[in-house]
């Protein structure tokens, strides 16, 4: 119910597909330590925690406002004390990192994606799982949907961002037709 009231206040949860394979994902992986870049209200970083109960969930979000409504929601459902939610910028944030993730959501500005993936590969170990959302945006970056011109540079950012993950040797990336598009990337 939440996540559909947040849905329509236009949140950019991930939709109920792609949370699902998150999930199973994360279950597989049985990380310790998560980050999520993107919070929105909070609701995926609550199903992962509850999921991944033995996890700590680091999330970022740049909205102020959002962030707010993440941490009552992560008090709504009691697991506070195992999210540490940010609110800032992920791109002046990352680089200041240090721990490595064993699961790294991406689900932020997807034109920034291909500036991040530097700094996530740096934080994720052998194993590791990077699982990105919206990376076939509504058919534009496939191809299967004509492109609208304001939205030809985010189209090209995301294409960048597959280009550089699906060659890149230390990973082994599917992309898949599941909401919007997922790639999820395994860290050789």
């Amino acid at each position: 119910m939440l996540r559909r009231a947040a849905q329509g206040r236009r949140d950019p949860a991930a939709e109920d597909e792609t949370l699902q394979l998150l999930l199973a994902c994360a279950h597989m992986r049985a990380p310790r330590r998560i980050l999520e870049i993107g919070t929105a209200e909070g609701l995926t970083s609550v199903a992962l925690a509850m999921e991944c109960p033995d996890a700590q969930v680091t999330t970022v979000e740049i909205d102020a406002d959002l962030h707010e409504r993440a941490r009552e929601n992560f008090a709504r459902f009691a697991v506070a004390d195992r999210i540490r939610a940010v609110c800032a910028d992920a791109g002046s944030l990352l680089p200041q990192m240090r721990e490595p993730f064993d699961l790294i959501f991406l689900d932020g500005p997807k034109a920034q994606y291909v500036h991040y993936f530097p700094e996530l590969k740096r934080l994720l170990p052998s194993g590791g799982v990077l699982f990105a959302d919206d990376v076939l945006l509504y058919g534009w970056v496939s191809g299967r949907a004509e492109t609208p011109n304001k939205r030809r540079s985010i189209v090209e950012r995301l294409r960048e961002y597959l280009n550089a993950v699906c060659s890149d040797p230390d990973f082994l990336t599917s992309v898949l037709e599941v909401g919007e598009g997922v790639a999820i990337s395994i860290r050789r």
